[in-house]
């Protein structure tokens, strides 16, 4: 593997250090490069790409994996492959849940047993504002109304993003749906970096009305939420 510039770890290690506060401890994560020369993926993870994929795709998914693969021996495990599943989503080795997360220039894992977790979500996005005409796509009206109001709209509106991606992706362990952002309504403790997601229906295991709680995080460049479910845990 090519080895990054210091500029570039110190940046990749800056990142881990944003998601590290945002789950428990007993979450193993980890952060690659995609801009650098990540490891290689298991032949099973490699035969998941189309043979159509394009570079930048090969190197983010590579990026990914590898991040996965990593946050694995931090807990004690041996890395395996995460094939994609039919749904598209990550299929985690027996007794662990996780989650993955890419853009054009970071990749991070979170991994954890599922003696421990039942759910695990993260997303990391690019420090941009959101543009005002994806607003309608992603948000209620409750939720345009508070982006509005916000100092940086933008910032607001694409925190709101991905913290509904991080949720979609913890609350997918268990439910195994995936439905619209509508699904979803979203509101911040924006000084104390946290979030609440409400269910606006059913889906089961989830009732209409219950809750999953997030952080999130802003620097170096990226946005990245978190969400977790532990075991035994209440989703009033």
């Amino acid at each position: 593997m090519t080895e990054c510039p210091l500029q570039d770890r110190d940046l990749t290690e800056a990142r881990w250090a944003l998601l590290r506060p945002l789950v428990s401890p007993t979450v193993a994560i980890a952060a690659q490069d995609p801009l650098a020369a990540p490891p290689a993926p298991f032949a099973a993870e490699a035969a998941c790409l189309s043979p159509n994929a394009v570079e930048k795709r090969k190197r983010e998914f590579a990026a990914g994996r590898a991040a996965a693969h990593q946050s694995m021996r931090a807990l004690g495990k041996p890395p395996a492959p995460i094939p994609i599943g039919p749904k598209r989503a990550p299929l985690w080795p027996d007794g662990l849940v996780g989650s993955i997360t890419h853009c054009s220039n970071c990749a991070l894992a979170a991994v954890a047993a599922r003696a421990t977790h039942q759910g695990l979500g993260i997303d990391v996005e690019e420090d941009a504002p959101l543009s005002r005409d994806l607003w309608p796509a992603i948000a209620s009206p409750d939720e345009q109304a508070w982006m509005a109001t916000q100092p940086d709209p933008g910032l607001a509106g694409k925190v709101l993003f991905s913290a509904k991606e991080a949720a979609y992706k913890a609350q997918y362990a268990l439910s195994q749906r995936y439905f619209g952002f509508d699904g979803l309504t979203l509101s911040f403790d924006w000084a104390n970096t946290g979030f609440v997601a409400c269910f606006s229906r059913a889906q089961p295991p989830f009732l209409a009305g219950q809750r999953l709680r997030g952080r999130f995080a802003i620097g170096s460049g990226v946005i990245i939420t978190a969400v977790e479910i532990l075991n035994n845990e209440s989703c009033p």
